[in-house]
């Protein structure tokens, strides 16, 4: 069976806004029913200075670092340097990347998080409104053919940094400015998917949601032509 971290927010990692315990719970059970046997990580600076070796999965559940400067550590020691090379190895050799909601502004002190995932919350520039219903129009491909449009109570994460050659997955619609909230990226031999819902458990209350995740994490297993 596939191994998955889940990189739960906690330390420099947690904030006021997101419950990652109780969500990381629920992505755990998730990837269990999608084939995956997952470990919940609190630690993420130590786990990735630890290795990814056997690890075929991350799913970053965390939010951003750089808002806790009191709780950050000296980018530049040795356990930084060693946690991203080993995450240069673990990408290059294939490992996959599932990136949820705050996601897109965590692991900043690891530039190959950000190429990998193909986008970004910028300080100053991303925002969101209060929270509502969703309606959200699944995009053609791989991963979301079939899926029937569905809503979702959750934030619009809106004005992320996208980069041009991501595949959108989903988007809202039924709004003045469509938004994706959804994509699909990839690094060499690594897949990524980021989704940026998943705010709290309400979002998983959500059956279309959570059939995305789950369809989502086949996409991300191990390919036989990954070694």
């Amino acid at each position: 069976m596939p191994q998955a971290l889940i990189l739960s927010g906690s330390g420099r990692y947690a904030d006021p806004w997101h419950p990652f315990d109780e969500t990381s719970t629920v992505l755990a059970t998730l990837a269990r029913q999608s084939g995956w046997q997952p470990t919940i990580i609190h630690d993420i600076d130590q786990a990735l200075a630890q290795g990814l070796d056997g690890i075929d999965l991350i799913i970053v559940n965390a939010g951003d670092p750089w808002r806790n400067p009191d709780a950050t550590p000296d980018p530049a020691s040795e356990d930084f340097d060693q946690g991203r090379a080993n995450l240069d190895q673990a990408l290059n050799r294939g490992m996959s990347i599932l990136s949820m909601h705050c996601g897109a502004a965590s692991l900043r002190d690891y530039p190959q998080y950000r190429l990998a995932l193909g986008g970004e919350w910028r300080p100053g520039l991303s925002w969101h409104p209060a929270r509502t219903d969703l309606h959200i129009r699944p995009l053609h491909d791989q991963i979301s053919e079939g899926l029937c449009d569905f809503t979702v109570n959750d934030e619009r994460y809106t004005d992320l940094v996208i980069d041009r050659d991501v595949e959108p997955l989903l988007t809202t619609t039924g709004d003045e400015d469509e938004v994706i909230v959804a994509w699909a990226n990839s690094l060499g031999a690594a897949r990524v998917v980021y989704d940026s819902l998943g705010h709290d458990t309400g979002s998983y209350d959500s059956c279309g949601h959570k059939s995305f995740l789950r369809r989502a994490l086949t996409w991300l297993s191990p390919r036989d032509d990954v070694n």
